[in-house]
């Protein structure tokens, strides 16, 4: 199994808002779209993005009036170069972007703004990869053990830095040998035992596979949850869930083909 995130999907309200946020401020480029029958998806990234990049999806349903962002899904974090976080910040708000958390209220390290949906965007200090390319997408978890054991058992993640507080933790996750521009999956854990919500404003994770059938029949055999499997989707795609129903979707990318989409 290749392992790489492919891309995060969001839903969105307004695509042309949406898709104006995000080219204007994070200078990111339409790379394919695709009209579905009451919907569209647009994939999105930085111009000089690495073929080992993950890519955003923005999906809409054209008859959604608006989203419901839920506490299970948490952020998306884009890269700024070493030492220019409050530059990029400063940037974003001279841009009109509302102030919502500066790099003075976390230390220094990071920050973070919303999108006009309210899906949260923390930017990350990496001297890797293109400046606002994706660095990892965070989903909140209510077993830590279990959600570890997910990525690692089914997926053959490695787990490559975790953070523990008095509170919560977060650990980080990708595959082995994962290029330095790939995305990382964040787990984040609060150990007060709370529950969460999805809300329809989170979709899910993509993981590349090298073979769609053989890797999703290794995926059954270590019990992963027979979702949405490849043939109920024309041996195009397929979709699993983890222990909170965060889904996740298997594909094969021809990095060479004429369209992302496998339509």
């Amino acid at each position: 199994m290749d392992g790489t995130v492919d891309h995060t999907m969001i839903r969105v309200s307004d695509l042309e808002e949406s898709l104006d946020w995000y080219q204007r401020h994070l200078e990111y480029e339409e790379k394919d779209r695709y009209e579905g029958d009451g919907f569209t998806i647009v994939y999105l990234g930085p111009e000089g993005m690495s073929e080992e990049g993950a890519m955003l999806e923005l999906t809409h349903n054209h008859e959604a009036d608006e989203v419901e962002i839920g506490d299970a899904w948490g952020h998306i974090a884009v890269r700024v170069p070493e030492g220019e976080l409050e530059d990029h910040y400063q940037q974003l708000m001279d841009q009109g972007v509302a102030d919502y958390r500066d790099p003075e209220s976390c230390g220094g390290r990071y920050a973070f703004v919303k999108d006009p949906d309210g899906h949260e965007i923390e930017i990350v200090q990496r001297d890797v990869g293109e400046t606002w390319s994706i660095d990892h997408t965070m989903i909140r978890v209510e077993d830590a053990d279990a959600a570890l054991g997910f990525w690692t058992r089914k997926f053959e993640y490695d787990e490559v830095g975790r953070w523990e507080a008095d509170t919560f933790a977060n650990y980080f996750v990708e595959p082995a040998d994962a290029a330095d521009e790939a995305m990382s999956v964040e787990l984040t854990y609060n150990y007060d035992g709370r529950s969460y919500t999805q809300g329809d404003g989170w979709g899910h994770l993509c993981v590349r596979v090298d073979d769609l059938t053989e890797d999703w029949e290794q995926l059954m055999i270590r019990e992963a949850d027979d979702y949405r499997d490849p043939e109920s989707n024309d041996e195009m795609y397929a979709f699993t869930r983890d222990q909170d129903g965060h889904e996740i979707e298997l594909l094969e990318r021809d990095l060479e083909a004429e369209s992302l989409f496998p339509f």
